[in-house]
Formats: C-alpha cells, sequence, structure tokens
C-alpha cells in the first residue's frame, strides 16, 4: 500500500491521543481503488475497528445506493466491534444513532465521541438494501503510572532538526468548483473572521467562478447554514444542490457579502483530498 500523507490529529481527553491517515487505499472487492481513511487510537477513545473510503456517484451505483451518501466500509478488524456486529467489506454506512452519515471525517467524529461500551444502532446499505445493526463501541484502556514522566526516560542530547517541508492538505469540490483549506486562528484573525474556509483556487467554467467567487475568499455560510471545514462545506453544498441555486455568504477584504450559485445537474459532490507541500527556506 502506497502512503500518499498521513497527518495527526491530537485531543484532550483524559490521556487520549487520536491519528487519522490517509492511504491510496487497494480496490474494494467489485470496486476502483480511492482514498482510504483508517482511524485507529492510540490511547484512549472509542473505536469500530474499519477502514474507510468515501463514496462517489459511480461508486453508488456500484453499491445500488438510491442517493450519493454515507462512507463505505473497506475492511473489518478481526475481533473488532464492528466484526461483532456483522458488519462487512462493502456495507455501506447510512446513518449513526439516527444522523445522517455524510462523509468520513463526521462518522469518525461520531465514533470517537460515543462513550466506550455503549450500544449504537446503524443503519447500512448492503446489496442494494437497507437494515440496521446493533454495535457496541470499545474504548482503548489507558495504562496509568505514578510519578513524573521524565523518570522514566533516558537523557537525551538536544537535537536540532534540519528545516523539513510543511504539508497542507487542500482539499477539491467538484460541484462547487473550488479548492479550499480550513483556517487556523491566526489565519482567519488575518481575514476578518472567527472561522470558515478558505478558497485557494476557482476552477474555470465552474459555478463557483460564475457565482463569482475569488481565490482568497472566505467561505462562512453555504445557504444559510455556517461551515468550518472542508467537508462541512462539502456536505452542505450536496445539501443545497437539490436547490440548484443557493447562496453562499463569504468575507472578501474584511467585507461580507453574499453570491448566489446555480450548480450543473448530475454532478455528484465528492470532497477529494490533495497534498500541497511548502517548504520552509528561512535561515
Amino acid at each position: 500500500m502506497k502512503r500518499l500523507f498521513s497527518c495527526a490529529v491530537f485531543f484532550a481527553a483524559g490521556l487520549g491521543a487520536q491519528s487519522q491517515d490517509f492511504f491510496q487505499a487497494p480496490p474494494a472487492p467489485g470496486g476502483p481503488p480511492g482514498y482510504e481513511f483508517r482511524t485507529g487510537v492510540l490511547a484512549g477513545g472509542s473505536y469500530l475497528g474499519v477502514n474507510l473510503a468515501e463514496i462517489d456517484g459511480t461508486r453508488a451505483k456500484e453499491l445500488k445506493l438510491k442517493e450519493t451518501t454515507g462512507v463505505e466500509i473497506t475492511r473489518v478488524e478481526e475481533g473488532s466491534p464492528a466484526e461483532k456486529a456483522g458488519l462487512k467489506p462493502n456495507d455501506v454506512v447510512l446513518e449513526y444513532n439516527g444522523q445522517r452519515v455524510e462523509g468520513m471525517e463526521q462518522f469518525g467524529r461520531l465514533v470517537r465521541e460515543t462513550p466506550g461500551g455503549r450500544e449504537v444502532k446503524l443503519v447500512i446499505g448492503r446489496n442494494g438494501a437497507t437494515q440496521t445493526v446493533m454495535a457496541t463501541v470499545a474504548a482503548h484502556k489507558v495504562r496509568a503510572f505514578g510519578g513524573n514522566i521524565k523518570d522514566f526516560l533516558p537523557e537525551m542530547p538536544e537535537i536540532r532538526m534540519p528545516d523539513m517541508p510543511q504539508m497542507f492538505s487542500v482539499w477539491r469540490s467538484p460541484v462547487l468548483g473550488v479548492e479550499a483549506e480550513a483556517l487556523g486562528s491566526q489565519l482567519a484573525a488575518y481575514f476578518g473572521v472567527k472561522e470558515g474556509v478558505l478558497v485557494r483556487s476557482v476552477l474555470k467554467e465552474s459555478a463557483a467562478e460564475k457565482a463569482g467567487i475569488k481565490a482568497g475568499d472566505v467561505v462562512t455560510k453555504v445557504d444559510g447554514t455556517a461551515v468550518t471545514t472542508p467537508n462541512e462545506l462539502s456536505s452542505s453544498v450536496h445539501s443545497a444542490s437539490s436547490k440548484k441555486t443557493f447562496g453562499i455568504e463569504l468575507m472578501r477584504d474584511h467585507r461580507v457579502m453574499t453570491v448566489n450559485v446555480t450548480v450543473d445537474d448530475g454532478r455528484s459532490e465528492r470532497i477529494v483530498p490533495r497534498v500541497r507541500v511548502v517548504r520552509n527556506d528561512f535561515n
């Protein structure tokens, strides 16, 4: 398996730490290769024990889905809560405890936020039919110890790390026709917003270009719904695209403005990750 890039996300939950990795996935049985998302808990946290892949319009037809939604299970770990619940590769998780599943990032968050040992209801698609599966998420145990952690580590000399390229995740929204990335707190303050999604580039002849959206704009709302991440932007565009024309609120030059976007028929909204590498040349 060729590793494209990896990013680690840490959160404060006791001693819990969460890692999220994107890989170029091998073809699922009967399906094409795609980006696969694997969630693994380093210490603490809840898990189901599955590998996932996003679903586009073509894959949705192959899986006999009525619409492009949910996440596809590409692998089930042995002895995991998912295996005990009867989940299988090529199952599509459509709902998690009554909440519609829009993408991998959202699904991973829902699992992480569920206390270990709690039973959850999953609505899945399998062979063109839907069914309900009950699964009990599990929690990794954290090994506790007393004393100062420094007492357990050997003395290490100070090492100066060389400048390394920084890797940023850039996301492409096909229906809207933009490449965007999430804003950190410093960039948000620079653009004059509390939160939003930065437009890095606009594709020619796209719905965004026709609506007047430009690189450097910060999208804050889609059809009245606030967006703070590329995944939320994708989900909101997917929901609003049924109207064909909808409003997008954005910040440009520290001024709030609204543009109307008209989308084409027949295009599925699948947010696609890419990597942008920036090398540090400051000495």
